[in-house]
């Protein structure tokens, strides 16, 4: 039985020795989260409200994870406090920060999509 290596994006000390920005700027580049936001904008005038960036807080999720962020609730509340990581993340200055229930909401719509159950 032969072992399949899958070859990484990047070497992962060279990763940690980037500064936040650039080290979040390497991990998205290598992902393609186009799909995502059809999945996820609002098809009607009842929901959520429709000045959410959309792609923006997908990037956050993922940058959550780099970022060691353990809960939703700890991501929004670095996103009010700190305007770097806000705008490395994709949002711009003036976009409103997503509630933890917006990004509850978005979580169970990708969930929920039969395009990535069938992935």
């Amino acid at each position: 039985m032969s072992l399949i290596r899958q070859q990484s994006l990047f070497d992962m000390q060279v990763l940690f020795d980037l500064e936040p920005t650039q080290r979040f700027n390497s991990v998205l580049s290598g992902i393609d989260i186009h799909p995502i936001p059809d999945i996820v904008m609002k098809k009607s005038r009842f929901g959520p409200k429709q000045s959410l960036n959309y792609s923006a807080m997908i990037y956050s999720l993922i940058i959550r994870i780099t970022e060691r962020i353990p809960f939703i609730r700890d991501l929004v509340k670095r996103l009010s406090t700190d305007l770097r990581f806000k705008v490395d993340c994709g949002f711009l200055v003036s976009d409103e920060i997503p509630s933890e229930a917006s990004y509850s909401r978005m979580i169970t719509l990708i969930g929920d999509n039969a395009f990535w159950q069938s992935v």
